[in-house]
């Protein structure tokens, strides 16, 4: 009962929280000017910090307390603020705002609407009250439900540790396996050009290293809700078209290494093909599965991992040694 109880408190749209009451400035005022205004209507509620709007309350920026103090009485507003300010949408729930506070670590975050108005703020007591108000047992509610189980965050005794990760590894023997089958099936062509098998080392290691960037990354943003299907696509479409920056840029310069070296154009066109194809099936995979695992309700902590690159390392040497055959016919 407890437990729902703090799930519908953090599901409550942030702006039946936060403050109204906060130090507004303007941009287009001087030290002085904003001084003696909040001499003469001190806000009535702490300052935390000093937000900068302008006529139509639009966020501009965020002062620190001891610039807007030491700074000389004509210095522009404008001048000393800092420009870009972490806002905290008006349709956010307080589980969102909680995220912000667990990830950026400022006491207070403004909040704005659709337009970038100023409406409010927020700060750290939002945060500590839920977790103040949370019984026996609900810590872990707060802390599972912004991706940080507190049960997990206990190093595990080595049995349960091995038993949690082993199954996991099984992917990756099979994998390896199905890969030195499958470089069998090509054994011709590494015969009849063994220059390919010196370029496999490093087409692998570049693949399985922006797939680790990839999980690493959309681990850490995984976190409060469980990600839409929609927002899976979005962001599998951006990583692909990270992933073929990458993986051209990468191609290009281990392929004009081998051009210099070896001095074998289709060697060189080869390994470009190869990089380019696996680095941005590897980035799309980083992605694509630990927001899968997540939205399916599986760990994706420990799983997504071995999964990314045990597919990476087949679809590597299936686009390294394919380019190849096509090149070296």
């Amino acid at each position: 009962m407890a437990g729902a109880v703090v799930e519908a408190n953090l599901n409550d749209p942030v702006s039946r929280h936060m403050r109204t009451d906060i130090a507004r400035v303007h941009v287009d005022h001087t030290v002085g000017q904003t001084l003696a205004e909040l001499r003469r209507r001190p806000p009535p509620a702490r300052i935390v910090y000093f937000y900068v709007v302008d006529d139509e309350m639009r966020l501009k920026g965020v002062i620190p307390t001891r610039a807007l103090l030491l700074s000389p009485p004509e210095t522009k507003i404008a001048d000393i603020m800092l420009p870009h300010v972490i806002a905290v949408p008006a349709d956010a729930t307080v589980l969102e705002a909680c995220e912000f506070f667990v990830f950026h670590r400022f006491l207070a975050f403004p909040v704005v609407d659709a337009e970038r108005k100023l409406i409010g703020a927020i700060d750290v007591e939002l945060y500590t009250d839920e977790l103040r108000d949370l019984n026996d047992g609900g810590f872990d509610d707060l802390f599972q439900l912004i991706g940080v189980h507190l049960a997990k965050a206990h190093r595990p005794g080595a049995t349960d540790a091995f038993r949690s990760r082993f199954p996991w590894l099984i992917s990756n023997m099979i994998s390896g396996i199905l890969a030195a089958m499958l470089s069998g099936l090509f054994k011709e062509d590494l015969e009849r050009a063994v220059s390919l098998a010196l370029f496999i080392t490093v087409v692998l290691a570049l693949a399985e290293s922006v797939s680790i960037q990839s999980v690493s990354l959309s681990l850490q943003l995984l976190h409060g809700k469980l990600p839409t299907w929609s927002s899976i696509a979005w962001k599998v479409c951006r990583e692909f078209v990270v992933g073929t920056l990458l993986g051209a840029t990468c191609g290009t310069i281990v392929g004009l290494a081998a051009l210099a070296w070896l001095g074998q154009l289709n060697l060189t066109l080869s390994i470009f093909g190869g990089i380019a194809a696996s680095v941005t099936a590897a980035a799309v995979l980083g992605v694509a599965v630990p927001n899968l695992l997540r939205r399916l309700k599986l760990d994706p902590q420990v799983a997504a991992g071995p999964i990314v690159l045990a597919i990476t390392d087949l679809i590597t040497l299936l686009c390294y040694f394919n380019v190849a055959r096509w090149l070296m016919n």
